[in-house]
């Protein structure tokens, strides 16, 4: 193994693979390629391994908790009221939907970090390490990738949707970075039939052939792990697999139920992609930075998001596949319980985040903040905890950490351990 992760991909091959892949059929990144490592999983107490898929749905800009998951009184409060749920606890009446499924919600009303700058705490939150200028480190999707091997035999194992992949394979190799999707409705671009075969064929036929002199001449590892790719995506081009991209596919009652906007059918297609075996998809929605007029851009931005995820959780309850999909709601830190009736600045030291399904307990509270909303009042959780407790669901083998370029051993969680009370 430490041969193996050794010989891992600098950036600049990194780099290489990934224009390539863009100027063949306008991705940002690649498909999965087969092999990959993973012990055995042997069953633990709980639920580990339980989760099968994982859906993060990433919250960028900073939700604020106390607006939201974890609502106060006094002069911390907010433009919005506390509401009951159909669990044993209130969120804002921002979530009127969220409140309905609640039920079936394990909320964490503790997290705390101390990272209060959007790139950094972004970064922080998916990978749980802290940006340093001399390693890249991969999120939970590579981890899956390396502890647990390829998910599916023509799909990628790992798609994030509405942004770009930004290297989140981290150190590992470049094929285990996620497939991006810019624009769900569109999926991926190009794969239109043309004479009976799609233009994304052609055009990585060609590329191909253009490329194979330059890896001949450079018999280097790092540009010979393209080779695969041209395989991978020519199998997936060919498969009936790719219609899991497509949702048109999808009745428009589905699609309208799920919202009319690109974080709503983001959710549809992570729904789709887990069902068809990717096992790790990151939904992005953007504009929860509410420094100023919070009132009215919670206005906005929460109603997308209370619809997609109770629709997300309703579609997965019907279908059977909560117990196999763990539903992540992700941010990068809440907000000061300061409220001058304006807006809210930035704040790590204590905010909220949900999980659902994949073993988690059922309408259940973990942690406590205090009256204001300021600190972690009982039992803190790291985002690297966070980090360990998903990995757990999932039935990765954290305890064997991975061999960065460097030489260190580094794990899921940056050492930290699973949060066992999560779990049913």
């Amino acid at each position: 193994m430490k041969q193996r992760l050794n010989s891992l991909d600098p950036a600049t091959r990194r780099q290489f693979v990934e224009r390539c892949a863009a100027t063949s059929f306008g991705l940002s990144i690649l498909p999965a390629t087969p092999f990959i490592s993973g012990a055995p999983i042997n069953q633990k107490p709980g639920a580990f391994g339980k989760a099968k898929n994982v859906i993060w749905l990433m919250l960028s800009g900073g939700l604020s908790h106390i607006d939201s998951m974890d609502p106060k009184t006094g002069k911390s409060k907010g433009p919005a009221k506390a509401i009951n749920t159909s669990a044993d606890f209130q969120v804002t009446d921002f979530f009127p939907k969220f409140a309905t499924v609640a039920d079936q919600v394990c909320l964490i009303r503790s997290m705390e970090a101390k990272i209060g700058v959007h790139k950094p705490a972004r970064y922080f939150m998916r990978t749980s390490y802290e940006p340093r200028g001399t390693i890249l480190h991969p999120n939970l999707g590579a981890w899956g990738s390396h502890y647990l091997g390829r998910s599916s035999k023509n799909l990628p194992s790992s798609v994030c949707v509405n942004r770009r992949s930004d290297q989140a394979n981290g150190f590992f190799p470049s094929s285990y970075a996620p497939l991006a999707i810019g624009d769900p409705n569109k999926g991926i671009n190009h794969v239109k039939s043309i004479g009976g075969r799609s233009a994304a064929a052609k055009r990585l036929e060609l590329l191909n052939n253009l490329d194979a002199g330059f890896r001949k001449k450079f018999n280097d590892k790092g540009v010979n792990s393209y080779n695969g790719f041209y395989d991978d995506a020519l199998a997936l081009m060919k498969s009936k697999d790719l219609k899991a991209f497509d949702l048109s596919e999808e009745p428009a009652e589905r699609r309208a139920a799920y919202g009319d906007n690109s974080f709503g059918q983001g959710c549809l297609l992570a729904r789709r992609l887990v069902d068809s075996g990717v096992r790790f998809v990151e939904v992005t929605h953007e504009g929860w930075d509410h420094h100023k007029a919070l009132a009215d851009e919670m206005g906005d931005v929460a109603p997308v998001f209370d619809q997609a995820y109770a629709t997300l959780i309703t579609d997965l309850e019907q279908r059977g596949m909560l117990d196999s999909t763990l539903v992540v709601v992700a941010t990068e830190f809440g907000r000061k319980p300061n409220f001058d009736g304006d807006g809210r600045s930035h704040h790590p030291v204590c905010f909220s985040t949900v999980l659902a399904g994949g073993g988690t307990k059922k309408g259940f509270v973990y942690g406590k903040s205090d009256d204001a909303g300021y600190y972690v009042d009982e039992d803190p959780v790291t985002v690297g905890a966070f980090h360990a407790s998903i990995a757990y669901a999932v039935g990765m083998e954290i305890e064997k950490p991975a061999i960065s370029p460097s030489g260190r051993p580094m794990t899921v969680g940056d050492g930290e351990e699973p949060v066992l009370e999560l779990f049913s």
